[in-house]
């Protein structure tokens, strides 16, 4: 599947929980067909305390989005 969206564009997304909303593109996965999306699709990743990691805790992070439920925006 040839990406037609690159690192930088801005898109918006056409399905699933974040439907609606836009943001610039800050990475594309090209072997899962997916791309990261600044500000859009968070996840709660729980982090045990390390030494690099004191505190530790549930942190949010943005989760890549598949390709097809992405358009860019105009």
């Amino acid at each position: 599947m040839k990406a037609r969206i690159k690192k930088g564009d801005m898109v918006q997304v056409i399905a699933g929980d974040d439907k609606g909303k836009s943001g610039k593109v800050l990475q594309v996965l090209s072997g899962g067909g997916r791309a990261l999306v600044e500000g859009l699709n968070f996840v709660k990743k729980h982090m045990r305390k390390t030494q690099d990691n004191p505190q530790g805790g549930v942190f949010e992070k943005e989760a890549p989005i598949h390709l097809s439920n992405l358009k860019k925006a105009e």
